[in-house]
This record gives structure tokens, C-alpha cells and sequence, in this order.
């Protein structure tokens, strides 16, 4: 039984179908949704102390997203939070799904191959590997 479900985010294309490939998914009334997404932290900003306020860009890019989170809370089903956080996105993926433990991850795939993938990386293919509950990779359609 699923109870919770923690639903990876990154504002890309394919977070269309995550959703609706969340709500095909027959849930039980009282399973709770928290739909993420992690700011990735750019490497200059690495080594900045915490006490230094953020641009206002990076604030605007903040109200955005939480503007969609919000707006794809709407067309669930189900009761769901927001979780926004900074940092590397796997690592905060498998730790929000440690905290709330998660029985089920759900995220997208850019399907990124080749040099693109070595050099970019595989949020997905990194949270399969080391969370602690199922995921679930929604896949973009082929064209």
C-alpha cells in the first residue's frame, strides 16, 4: 500500500507526465503526496556563507516554481506538500524521501545517452541506486 509518494521535479517537459502519470495511479484517499523539486547549487555559490541573501532573480525563480508546485497540487487527487529545497539533486531527492519515508519515488527521465549523460549525469539512475524505497521513472514519449 502506497502511503506516501514523493514526486521528483525539475520544471523540465517531461514534469507534465509525471503528473499525469501520477494521477493514472489508482491512490487510496489518505496517501500523501509531497511534491518536490531541488534548486541545484552552482558551484560558485558552493563555498558562500548561508547568511548571504540570495539575488533577486534566484527569488524570482523560487516564487515561480512554487507557483506551478502549486498549481499541479491542484489537479491531484490526493492531500500533498511542497518540499523545495537546495543542494545535489539525488542526494536531496533520497534524503526528502528518507524523511517523509517515502514508499515510492516517482520521477522523470530527460533520457539523456551518450556524452550527454557522463557529463550531465543521471538524477534518475542515481536515485534508483540508492534511495530506499521503490521509484518509479516516468520516460518522455517518443516522437
Amino acid at each position: 500500500m502506497l502511503k506516501t509518494i514523493l514526486v521528483a521535479m525539475d520544471g523540465s517537459e517531461i514534469t507534465e507526465r509525471v503528473i499525469q502519470t501520477l494521477n493514472d495511479l489508482v491512490l487510496l484517499p489518505d496517501t500523501k503526496v509531497i511534491l518536490c523539486h531541488v534548486f541545484s547549487t552552482p558551484e560558485s555559490e558552493m563555498e558562500l556563507p548561508a547568511d548571504i541573501p540570495q539575488s533577486e532573480s534566484a527569488n524570482f525563480s523560487y516564487f515561480q516554481i512554487e507557483k506551478r508546485l502549486q498549481s499541479y497540487q491542484d489537479k491531484l487527487s490526493v492531500k500533498s506538500e511542497l518540499e523545495m529545497v537546495t543542494g545535489d539533486p539525488a542526494d536531496e531527492i533520497v534524503r526528502l524521501a528518507n524523511i517523509y519515508k517515502a514508499d515510492l519515488v516517482v520521477i522523470g527521465s530527460r533520457g539523456l545517452t551518450g556524452m550527454t549523460r557522463i557529463v550531465k549525469g543521471s538524477v534518475s539512475s542515481q536515485v534508483v541506486e540508492e534511495v530506499n524505497c521503490s521509484v518509479m521513472v516516468v520516460k518522455p514519449l517518443n516522437k
